[in-house]
Formats: C-alpha cells, structure tokens, sequence
C-alpha cells in the first residue's frame, strides 16, 4: 500500500488523476476529428477544421493545467473577490452593444483579437474559488443564516441572473447544483439549503413556461419520438445512434448519424458518436474515466492540509463530475437537452481550458498535502 501511494504521487502528480484527464482529452482529438470531419467539410471547405482548433485547445488546456499545477493554492485566497469581481465584470459585458457575440440566439460570448470565450466558464470557476474561501472564513459561524447561507446565496443568485439572460439556463443550473453541494459539504443547515430548493422551484417554472424553446424541450423530453421531426430531433438520433453501436460499435469514423442527421455532433452530443463507433463498452470505459477522476478529487477533498483546500477540491471536482453527468444524461435520453459540453471530451476552448485549470488546481491541493506528509 505505501508503495501505492509513493508511485501515483511521484513528482508532485496525482498520476491516476493526470493519466485519466490525458485519456480523456486524447480520445476527445481522435473523436472530434471522426465526429465532425464531414460537418467542418461542408461548412470549411476543410475535413480538419475543428481538429485542427481541438487540437490546439487541447495543447493549450495542458500547458494551463501543467501551470495551475505548480501556483499555490494558497494564493487564491486574497485573490478570491478580485477574480469574483472580474467574472461579474465579464457577464455585464455581454449586455454591453458591440462587445457581447450572439451566436444561435444566445448572447453567451466575447470575442477579442479574434479569439471567442464564455464568461460563463470564467464565472463558474470564480464562484468556487469565491465560495471556498468565504466558507474556510466563516467556519465558526457557517450555521448562521445571516453568516453562512444568505451572502452565499445572494452572489450565486446575482451571477446566476445575469447568466439566465444569456440566455443559458443549463449553466444556471449548474452553478447552483455546485453550490449547493459545497454548502452542504461546508456544513450549511440542510433546511436552509431545502428551503432555497423550494423557493427557486416557482421561478425555474416561470423561465420555462415563458421561454417557449424551453417547454418544447421539456414536453418533447417526456415522448421524443412523437416529436422527432421537430424539438426531439436531436434526441431520437442521439439514442439512435446508441443502439446502432451495439456492444462493440462500428468503429472509429464509421458512425452514420454524424453525417448531418446529429446536429452538432461534436460538441454537446459527442457521447452519441462514442455510443455508435465504440458500442457499449467504449461508452462504459469513458464513463469510467470521469468516476475515476471523481473518486481521485474526492480523496484529494478528503486529504487536503485544511478546509480551504477541502472546500476547493470539493467544489472543483462537483463541477466537472457534474458537467459530465448532466451531459451524458442528455445523450441518453434522461434529462431534456441542454447545452453542455461533455468534459475534455467535446470540442470546445472555453469549457476545456476552465477544466483544465481546475484539474490543475486540484493536483496542487493534493500535492500540497502529500508534501506535508512526507516533508
């Protein structure tokens, strides 16, 4: 056993962890390049479009989680409400004329010397980062409403206001799932954290029933099939293209429901494309990458030299095993659709980067704590 935990740990690396994410985001080049070759054809003129940006991402999301690696968790403490206020500085941008792109309806980007990004992502890592260094603080009194749930509350719901008007109701409901889970996690009265669930239950219905997309998502997620020419569509090829994979699949590039049927196929729906070109057990072996990136975050979690690495790591690893739970339940039909992004897996910079840097912090946290051990 000590040679176990020696091994993995080696040059201040969760090895598990590391080879796991680098598993994943090999597979994602492999799998964008198969999955969106003949879409990037059409629109590019070019099969290699989207590969050739995956890949760069992907180079990118190493050299940030290698460099998150080696900066001190420690640091983000007092940094904690500057980068909270340069992510809520961002989504007001969005709404500023001439700075904010709209891209398929949705006011989600901005875009500078050419490059495009989601301050949504940004948000998201701020508000764990701005959670778990409230929470460390306050610990003595995190049971107090006025202390440790009302301040709380009130940042994720003024950031989440501004992210409902991208709009993106999927990250809304993200950011509020992670900070639910690191309240809980922190020690927050459950019936502080129920009573919120309650409460929100009346407005989530408000933005549904007003939103007419949003309903026609939610009424064909309950019958796909009567609707497949229409809001089910993306579905119905979704779970198509799972059953024609069968066990062991078609084989990498021999997927048919790519091929303009799947909308977007290598973005929110590329576990469809791992269902039918690596079958079952494929889609079984990526799944089990994410439970073993889970299971290493929460033993970081669990390890980590004080409550402030803890709550970091419990945050960061909710995020991305959240991330890729709603996104594969999409896939498969269990939640109505949702524009997500499967982790390391999708194409995409923004996501991608975010995670990587979360990944990267998460390594330092549990380095930090095997050098105590050990120092």
């Amino acid at each position: 056993m000590k040679d176990f935990k020696t091994t993995h740990w080696r040059s201040g690396y969760d090895r598990i962890l590391l080879l796991s994410v680098l598993v994943l985001l090999g597979m994602g080049v492999v799998l964008v390049y198969s999955a969106s070759s003949m879409v990037a054809a059409e629109r590019f003129g070019t099969q290699t479009y989207f590969f050739n940006r995956q890949v760069i991402h992907v180079l990118l999301a190493v050299l940030i989680l290698i460099g998150f690696r080696h900066i001190p968790y420690d640091l983000y403490r007092p940094l904690a409400y500057p980068v909270l206020g340069v992510a809520f500085v961002l989504l007001v941008a969005l709404y500023v004329p001439g700075v904010g792109h709209t891209v398929g309806g949705a006011k989600r980007w901005l875009r500078f010397f050419g490059v495009s990004f989601q301050p949504s992502e940004f948000a998201r890592l701020a508000l764990i980062i701005y959670l778990a260094y409230s929470m460390s603080k306050k610990e003595e009194k995190i049971k107090v409403f006025n202390v440790g749930f009302l301040p709380h509350a009130l940042v994720f719901g003024c950031f989440g206001a501004l992210i409902v008007l991208e709009p993106d109701f999927g990250m809304v409901a993200m950011i509020a799932l992670i900070g639910w889970v690191m309240l809980f996690v922190g020690g927050v009265r459950v019936i502080y954290l129920l009573s919120a669930f309650t409460a929100s239950l009346p407005v989530a219905y408000y933005i549904l029933v007003h939103a007419g997309y949003r309903l026609k998502r939610l009424t064909c997620f309950m019958n796909p099939w009567r609707y497949q020419s229409d809001a089910g569509y993306q579905i119905v090829h979704s779970l198509m293209a799972f059953g024609s994979g069968g066990i062991f699949g078609a084989g990498i590039g021999n997927g048919y429901q790519k091929l303009f049927y799947l909308p977007e196929p290598h973005t929110d729906f590329i576990l469809s494309v791992v269902g039918e070109e690596l079958g079952l057990i494929g889609t079984c072996g990526i799944l089990a990458l994410y439970l073993i990136v889970l299971w290493r975050g929460a033993v970081i979690a669990v390890r980590a030299r004080d409550r402030f690495g803890m709550f970091l790591a419990t945050g960061l690893t909710a995020s991305i095993g959240l991330q890729a739970c709603v996104n594969a339940a999409v896939a498969l039909g269990l939640l109505p659709t949702k524009g997500l992004t499967l982790p390391f897996l999708s194409y995409g910079g923004s996501s991608m980067v975010v995670n990587a840097a979360a990944v990267g912090i998460l390594l330092n946290v549990g380095a930090a704590e095997q050098g105590r051990r050990t120092g």
